[in-house]
């Protein structure tokens, strides 16, 4: 599928077009336009492949800051439970960018027996165009004992080539009662993350 179907995709048939969202047309248009349409994502018959995987479509990536140390609670009857207090960050991508809202959120973690991680993440971003974002999402850390000090030193420099060391992945949703994103109230996302420069870094695809 093109990239300029994938945006459809995400988009919605008639709802809020590319350009609109960079920018290019007024944001009055858009909120009419997407009140109009009142339609989730849409998927075009064109290349359409019922036994093909989802694709995925880069939405942004998110350069989390957290507060540090992390608070410990302890071993629980779930596990040990570690709480990441989320400090500020930004965000940048073809169709959305702005900041991550400052202490709007956590990520809780329960390290299981086996050393792998249980995420619970929430927080909010505010877009550039002053549209409030809510994410929240599941996923799974896993590292062998080799790189486990590695992947949780979220202080050292970012280093995409070291990320293979270790398995970092979630699902992102999105809430937002602003009309010029409600489209990402209807999508499925994933996130491929690394840890350094200070937290979590976040790239965040959609599910197509």
């Amino acid at each position: 599928m093109k990239r300029a179907d994938r945006r459809q995709v995400l988009l919605g048939a008639g709802a809020v077009s590319t350009s609109v969202l960079a920018g290019t047309a007024s944001s009055q248009a858009a909120d009419q336009t997407a009140r109009q349409a009142g339609a989730g994502p849409q998927i075009s018959e064109d290349g359409w492949d019922a036994d093909s995987p989802p694709g995925l479509d880069f939405l942004f990536e998110a350069r989390v800051k957290l507060h540090l140390p992390a608070t410990s609670v302890g071993q629980t009857p779930g596990g040990n439970r570690v709480i990441f207090f989320v400090k500020e960050g930004i965000f940048e991508g073809p169709l959305l960018r702005g900041r991550v809202v400052p202490n709007s959120g956590a990520d809780w973690i329960t390290i299981r027996p086996d050393g792998s991680g249980i995420l619970d993440v929430r927080f909010c971003l505010e877009t550039h165009d002053n549209a409030l974002l809510y994410l929240h999402w599941h996923g799974r850390y896993w590292a062998p004992a080799e790189h486990a000090a590695y992947a949780l030193d979220v202080e050292k420099p970012d280093d995409p080539a070291g990320a293979w060391r270790y398995y970092f992945r979630t699902a992102p949703q999105f809430e937002t009662s602003d009309p010029r994103y409600a489209w990402l109230n209807n999508i499925v996302a994933v996130s491929k993350s690394r840890t350094g420069d200070g937290g979590p870094i976040h790239r965040v695809f959609a599910v197509l």
